[in-house]
């Protein structure tokens, strides 16, 4: 299972979905643009600020330059189960 958290002005997050979209990848997105409380929830997890923010089965992989270096090792497809 993985999940991006995203917010609507980032484009970021959009480079990251148009990512694993590419590789095949199915993904659940969580908008947190108006959910303190959920993004707060994700920042006690990764300890990260910036969204976007990226889960794969609980472990957080980084945002967008985490695993588009990920993906240039040729790491990404194994971590994402694909």
């Amino acid at each position: 299972m993985i999940t991006i958290y995203t917010k609507d002005y980032c484009p970021y997050c959009v480079k990251a979905k148009s990512l694993l979209s590419s590789l095949g990848a199915e993904f659940t997105e969580v908008d947190v643009t108006h959910d303190p409380d959920m993004f707060m929830k994700i920042y006690e997890k990764s300890h990260m600020r910036t969204v976007p923010q990226i889960f794969a089965w609980d472990e957080c992989l980084g945002g967008y330059d985490a695993i588009a270096a990920l993906h240039q090792e040729g790491q990404l497809v194994g971590k994402l189960g694909l």
